[in-house]
């Protein structure tokens, strides 16, 4: 088994390693006295996996419940927020129990979310069982509901007590909700590690894929332990999303995945900065190809005013400014401040401001 640890405002560690499900239970006894346990998952998780989870906790003493979501980024409402908590109220969960998101990113984001609001803050365990949440959601407490105006524009800072990342989980994923997560390692590659970078543009990933799993999450615990609560290095982490974010909002959550919306919203900011010449030449053309081997999409027919009117809603804004994160080359990234005012010029092509 590998552990990561984090050092954070809540210290915790990530362990790694095959069939831990079946280790669950125990694993989290290490870490809690809590008698109860509620087990938040999905309709598409439930069938699969949380069986497991359930027999392992209550072997090590735990009072279990479940509650089930419906999949998909929809649930990462208010509406489903508050019957969670009525959930909570019902089962007479105190703040010596505990939360237990099993799930990807969307059952991670609420129930973090949920666990630090619930009582004004309860313990949560993350049981990632996707790609994209072994590698980014489920570290790093950033939890969050969406709202029309936009996505996780509700949310708080709040780091789980263990991480436990199940590998076997994967190979129960689709093609696309695979992809979806090699979207955000092939992220960290670009504003962080050159190397990892050509590992996915160039390798038989399934092969390296443990590796590739290991290097994300120490990635992100290096930026986490750096700036937790996203004044600085840690903005780098939200290469691709500002645009991304806006496709999928465009798009009402149903046409593109979260990955989806990354893999694009990184590859027409980088074109840009490159005709621009904010990125070194070639930079769009290696990260358009690593893109499509993994079969990743890297545009859609949005125009500059659509992208703008869901840029401006985005959680980096700060005034009149938002803090878009560019490439100056693959593996080395940087923020680049521009005025709301200038955002639609720059996205139409009419030139690029002097970052300021």
């Amino acid at each position: 088994m590998q552990k990561i640890h984090v050092n954070a405002s809540r210290q915790y560690d990530i362990l790694l390693d095959q069939h831990l499900l079946e280790q669950s239970g125990e694993l989290i006894r290490r870490v809690t006295k809590a008698a109860a346990a509620v087990i938040v998952t999905d309709d598409h998780v439930d069938p699969l996996y949380r069986e497991t989870v359930e027999v392992s906790m209550r072997r090590a003493g735990f009072t279990v419940s479940v509650f089930v979501i419906p999949h998909g980024e929809t649930s990462k409402s208010h509406d489903i927020l508050l019957k969670l908590y009525e959930f909570l109220a019902e089962h007479a969960i105190t703040r010596k129990d505990i939360l237990v998101a099993l799930g990807g990113g969307v059952v991670g984001d609420l129930t973090g979310y949920c666990a630090a609001t619930y009582l004004r803050g309860i313990e949560f365990i993350q049981i990632p069982t996707t790609l994209l949440a072994q590698i980014d959601s489920s570290v790093g407490g950033k939890t969050a509901v969406n709202i029309a105006a936009g996505k996780n524009l509700i949310g708080s800072f709040w780091q789980p007590s263990l991480v436990i990342c199940s590998l076997d989980t994967l190979d129960t994923l689709s093609d696309e909700i695979f992809a979806d997560g090699l979207a955000e390692a092939i992220k960290y590659g670009c504003i962080w590690d050159q190397d990892l970078f050509r590992l996915i543009a160039e390798e038989d990933i399934k092969t390296h894929l443990a590796k590739i799993i290991y290097t994300c999450i120490d990635i992100k615990r290096q930026v986490v332990e750096a700036d937790e609560f996203d004044h600085g290095t840690r903005m780098l982490l939200n290469f691709g999303h500002t645009l991304g974010h806006a496709i999928e909002r465009h798009f009402h959550y149903e046409t593109y995945t979260h990955g989806c919306g990354v893999a694009i919203g990184m590859a027409t900011l980088t074109a840009l900065s490159e005709e621009y010449g904010l990125t070194a030449s070639g930079t769009t053309e290696a990260l358009r190809s690593c893109l499509r081997k993994h079969h990743l999409p890297v545009e859609t027919p949005m125009t500059p005013q659509e992208y703008y009117d869901g840029c401006v809603h985005d959680k980096k804004r700060a005034e009149n400014r938002i803090s878009l994160v560019l490439l100056k080359e693959i593996g080395k990234a940087y923020p680049y401040q521009i005025s709301v005012d200038d955002l639609l010029g720059f996205l139409k092509k009419e030139g690029a401001p002097h970052a300021g």
